[in-house]
């Protein structure tokens, strides 16, 4: 049986301020822009691998939530608690350097980890961790 990652998901509150991190900043191709119910879904995807997309969806696409269940999503969401995705790299101080020079909200700079790779975090405009890492040659 061979299993593979297909698809994760990605809340955002704005997909335009998304698309112009995912898309022109990160050099991410847009493969789907759905819209359904006033709700709008972006999947994005590195050309290197087509076969893994990336969702950017409502932070909370249940239109049976609570009001209540809204806000708290909203809450966390500003608090940046909601997810995070790690990507990997050939050149991360390069892509450090660019994702800041576009105004990429820094939270580590590149650094040497002990667990064999150089890596770099940021978060996204709605506040989600994406750690950028570069394995490191043994």
């Amino acid at each position: 049986m061979d299993l593979k990652l297909a698809q994760c998901f990605i809340a955002v509150d704005d997909h335009d301020k998304a698309l112009a991190f995912y898309r022109d900043v990160l050099g991410l191709e847009v493969r789907n822009d759905v819209g359904f119910e006033g709700m709008r879904w972006v999947t994005v995807g590195s050309p290197s691998q087509p076969d893994v997309e990336i969702v950017l969806e409502p932070p909370l696409a249940d239109p049976n939530a609570t009001p209540a269940d809204r806000q708290a999503v909203a809450e966390l969401m500003a608090k940046g608690l909601l997810r995070g995705v790690i990507f990997r790299t050939d050149d991360c101080d390069a892509l450090f350097e660019r994702i800041r020079a576009a105004g990429g909200d820094v939270l580590q700079e590149p650094m040497d980890q002990p667990y064999g790779v150089r890596d770099c975090a940021f978060r996204d405009p709605a506040g989600n961790l994406l750690r950028f890492l570069q394995p490191r040659d043994k």
